[in-house]
């Protein structure tokens, strides 16, 4: 899961793991696995460091038997 900001300013959290692929036009455009798309004010690159961050903690957590 990552936390993002709607262009409305309100946070959310997204799961990671249901983004297809993301767009900057220039908004940042999240198309998810259902080809719903949300449009977020967060940048495409901390979008990505955010999905890395939480990939490796889940690889961590289950390589500690979590």
């Amino acid at each position: 899961m990552i936390k993002l900001t709607r262009l409305s300013g309100k946070p959310f959290v997204l799961n990671a793991d249901r983004i297809l692929y993301l767009e900057e036009t220039p908004d940042t455009m999240i198309t998810l696995d259902t080809k719903e798309k949300v449009i977020v004010k967060d940048r495409a690159d901390d979008v990505i460091a955010m999905v890395v961050d939480y990939q490796k903690s889940i690889r961590t957590f289950s390589a500690f038997g979590g």
